[in-house]
């Protein structure tokens, strides 16, 4: 188990292979790496030796990242990429075929929905959506398809699910699974101990934790990785940066301690959000029995209002809470469903993801739990 003790464990303030003992590793800014002779050259190509050629291929900044979070996830190997989608698509490409069948969890991550829609349906590869909170609706669903796709939580609504069970049910039918594990960290779950075959991670959230680098990870065993390392890294050149890697191992030193304050704040507003009679649903998975697997919660989650609440109002007078996409770093967030249900540009309805017009998904951000619950009754106050 990769509990917060464990975790803080891992993530040392100091590598002690760092160059010149270092605290902070450097970052090794180059497009290419040279060779003392052609003897050396040659038997890297070969796969004889390993070490850089080319950055796209191997840099030791990322490097370092993709070791640190392997052991995080308790994983063998880990591979780094320049966004989440970037990871979510290799993840799922390496291990599909056109003519094949995806069973994914309803209310995925929107822009993975949409990818399903639209590039894997040109592909002639289908899509099943299954309640997953529901292992029986699942594993009914798993003869004949190629590869489960997970949440745990799901996107909007939040849904925590029995994941070993999940990953159980997938190994029963032959079936390659992979998760999205961005929300939970590996400080909170670890799905390959659970059985799952690949981990997806948008490292842009509480990864980075700053709100300054877009990035993603996978990490699994390494014939899962070297998989996707082969077939498809090299040649959609969603290669991650080495300044981004630098950032990521940064916010990789304090994300235990990160986890553990998001988790408590957030957990304190869902609580006295409940006991607000304009609030209709707090979707939040702490207000429940976790299910086995997970060990904590963070700082996203959402709730709906009651008619009576004038959701322009409301976004308008918050303060400490920012209007803006994405989650996980240390500012608080606020999306109101009706704005996303706008998104008349994009494929395939919101609807889709469980959107409600009267759902505000929030995250609690590091400001502090009274001022941010002050910032909240306040806008609530001006929008009735």
């Amino acid at each position: 188990m990769t509990d917060l003790y464990e975790a803080s464990r891992l993530i040392v303030a100091h590598d002690a292979e760092s160059l010149l003992g270092a605290v902070v590793p450097p970052i090794v800014q180059t497009s290419l790496f040279t060779f003392d002779s052609y003897d050396e050259m040659i038997a890297a190509y070969r796969g004889e030796i390993t070490r850089p050629i080319y950055s796209r291929g191997l840099n030791p900044t990322v490097r370092a990242f993709e070791v640190k979070l392997a052991e995080l996830e308790q994983a063998e190997d880990a591979l780094a990429f320049a966004s989440g989608m970037a990871a979510i698509s290799a993840s799922v490409l390496a291990n599909v075929a056109p003519g094949d069948r995806i069973v994914a969890v309803r209310n995925v991550y929107p822009d993975a929905f949409r990818l399903f829609g639209t590039h894997l349906q040109r592909m002639k590869i289908t899509v099943d959506y299954v309640d997953g909170t529901d292992p029986q609706a699942v594993e009914r669903a798993l003869p004949g398809a190629k590869l489960l796709y997970l949440e745990s939580p799901t996107s909007w609504v939040m849904e925590a699910l029995d994941v070993g069970a999940l990953a159980a049910a997938a190994q029963r039918h032959g079936v390659f699974s992979v998760i999205d594990n961005s929300w939970a960290t590996p400080v909170f779950q670890n799905p390959l101990t659970l059985g799952v075959d690949l981990v997806v991670h948008s490292a842009s959230k509480y990864i980075g934790g700053h709100s300054d680098v877009v990035a993603g990870v996978i990490a699994g065993s390494k014939a899962n990785v070297d998989r996707v390392r082969a077939e498809i890294y090299p040649y959609l050149g969603g290669r991650i940066a080495p300044m981004d890697a630098w950032l990521l191992l940064r916010g990789l030193r304090t994300l235990p301690l990160r986890v553990a304050a998001h988790q408590d704040s957030a957990l304190e507003i869902a609580r006295r959000l409940q006991q607000l009679d304009c609030v209709d649903r707090v979707l939040h998975p702490g207000l429940a029995p976790l299910p086995p697997g997970l060990r904590g919660t963070t700082g996203l989650f959402s709730f709906l209002f009651h008619d009576g609440i004038d959701l322009r109002r409301f976004c308008d007078a918050l303060r400490l809470f920012k209007l803006g996409v994405s989650w996980g770093g240390h500012e608080s967030l606020v999306v109101p469903g009706d704005v996303v249900l706008e998104q008349k540009a994009r494929p395939n309805s919101a609807h889709e993801f469980g959107i409600s017009a009267r759902s505000v998904r929030l995250h609690v951000g590091l400001e502090g739990t009274e001022a941010l619950w002050a910032d909240l009754t306040a806008a609530i106050a001006a929008a009735r």
